[in-house]
């Protein structure tokens, strides 16, 4: 069984610079003329996969009155690595790629040494150390 988590984004190739180069995350599919694959997925785990749909497309899929405005979260997504040094070195990098701060990589006080970002769009990705590592 294959599971995706679709976003909205308002610009294909800033979100794949994004995702692939500041969150680490593979591209896949055929390429469109622009280079970005289409439709635009990235692998999140064996089964798992992000699409981002153009903001337009997005309102088709899910109603024109259910795309949230820039800014607008009701979740957070995560991307677990392996130690505190890997979380520095990959908000750096999403950083690099076009995010902003939520949160610099830190120890969280419900346990975890974490950072938070929003991609271009404004979609909240928390980076943080693998829970079977957490010492809170």
């Amino acid at each position: 069984m294959n599971h995706t988590i679709c976003l909205a984004t308002a610009d294909r190739s800033r979100a794949l610079a994004f995702y692939r180069d500041g969150l680490g995350l593979e591209a896949f599919g055929p390429l469109a003329d622009d280079g970005v694959p289409e439709p635009l997925q990235l692998r999140l785990a064996s089964s798992v996969s992000l699409m981002l749909i153009p903001i337009g497309g997005f309102g088709w899929v899910a109603g024109k009155d259910r795309v949230a405005p820039p800014g607008a979260n009701e979740c957070v997504l995560s991307v677990y690595v392996q130690d505190e040094g890997a979380v520095r070195a990959r908000y750096g990098s999403a950083l690099a790629a076009g995010g902003t701060t939520i949160y610099a990589p830190s120890q969280r006080e419900w346990g975890a040494f974490a950072a938070q970002v929003a991609d271009p769009d404004g979609h909240l990705w928390m980076i943080l150390v693998s829970p079977s590592d957490w010492t809170g």
